[in-house]
């Protein structure tokens, strides 16, 4: 018989260990203190903003219920009169002009100033570029608004004269008063050299941040430079484009000292914008508020709730566009 011979198996695998619960890291409780405070403090921003809002419909109420006129439509502001008639036309005519004209001029240029710092400009010269920007965007606006007042205006004489001279045609350049260059058209040339550092530093930090890849992809294929911005750089920074833009704009709708400083206020629409007149929101609650009664307050109140509403809106369409693109953006690549 031949013999047998045991054969050797493998040890048997060690059981695994009961669990007795996840271990507490020292981290957890770190966590859970962010995680509540950043929790809280998006409730608080929720409930400020609603408080706003809250405080501003109340008070518009109050004034609305009073007005003799039509708050849409009248082209009149006397809350004090007897009767009381005031209207937001003109201000909400002269406030979407304005700020129209301002992100028309404003926003190409920066694109240009952006792409400049982050693809063209040396990186000696890049630097001291960007810090000079940066720190125009620190100035305080009624020191834009003096600027304004006495370098800007005085010199727009020519340009306005040129632009009645060749483009009045157009009926929107034709000047049609005399008067010194205190129109919307000025009010929207400075708005733009104040949101332009703004726009620029927002889209410079967009354009840094795409992918090295992508554009070494693009020049390994023979693109030129400009082929590279069109092609990977410009539709990766869109969204951020989009975004730098409603922050300039937001900052343009609600600018207030330094449009009072070079405006000439009156309450008629006029597509004439070289014509001196004019108004905004912002401009009107600063010039009127300190010398209004109760009634005109809330009156300036209920002006200060359509400038609420319409910044929420021009955010709201910016969040919209920028969802509707991220797609395209390349953000998410």
């Amino acid at each position: 018989m031949a013999s047998t011979t045991p054969i050797d198996m493998p040890p048997a695998p060690p059981a695994p260990p009961e669990r007795t619960g996840r271990p507490k890291s020292t981290g957890q409780t770190g966590d859970k203190i962010f995680v509540g405070l950043s929790r809280g403090s998006g409730i608080l921003l929720l409930v400020i903003m609603a408080s706003i809002a809250v405080f501003l419909t109340y008070r518009s109420v109050l004034a609305i219920s009073k007005d003799e006129g039509n708050f849409l439509t009248t082209f009149d502001w006397n809350p004090a009169g007897d009767p009381p008639v005031f209207g937001i036309a003109v201000l909400l005519f002269g406030t979407v002009v304005s700020s129209i004209i301002a992100m028309l001029i404003a926003v190409p240029i920066a694109v240009g100033i952006a792409l400049f710092i982050s693809h063209y400009a040396p990186r000696k010269l890049a630097a001291p570029i960007a810090y000079v920007v940066d720190l125009l965007a620190a100035v305080p606006s009624i020191v834009y608004g003096i600027w304004g007042a006495l370098v800007l205006v005085p010199y727009l004489e020519g340009l306005n004269l040129w632009l009645d001279q060749f483009f009045g045609w157009t009926y929107i350049f034709e000047k049609t008063e005399v008067g010194v260059a205190r129109s919307l058209f000025t009010v929207g040339i400075l708005l733009a050299i104040m949101i332009l550092p703004i726009v620029t530093s927002v889209s410079r930090e967009v354009f840094l941040q795409v992918p090295k890849m992508n554009e070494e992809a693009a020049l390994a294929l023979g693109a030129t430079r400009w082929e590279v911005i069109r092609l990977s750089v410009l539709p990766f920074g869109r969204s951020g484009i989009i975004s730098a833009s409603m922050l300039g704009l937001g900052r343009a709708l609600g600018e207030t000292m330094a449009v009072a400083t070079v405006l000439s206020p009156n309450f008629l629409i006029s597509l004439h914008l070289l014509n001196p007149g004019g108004g905004t929101f912002a401009q009107n609650i600063a010039a009127k508020f300190g010398e209004a009664d109760a009634f005109g307050r809330d009156a300036l109140i209920a002006s200060g709730l359509v400038l609420f509403v319409l910044t929420l809106l021009v955010n709201g369409a910016a969040r919209l566009i920028i969802a509707r693109r991220k797609e395209y953006s390349g953000a998410n690549a």
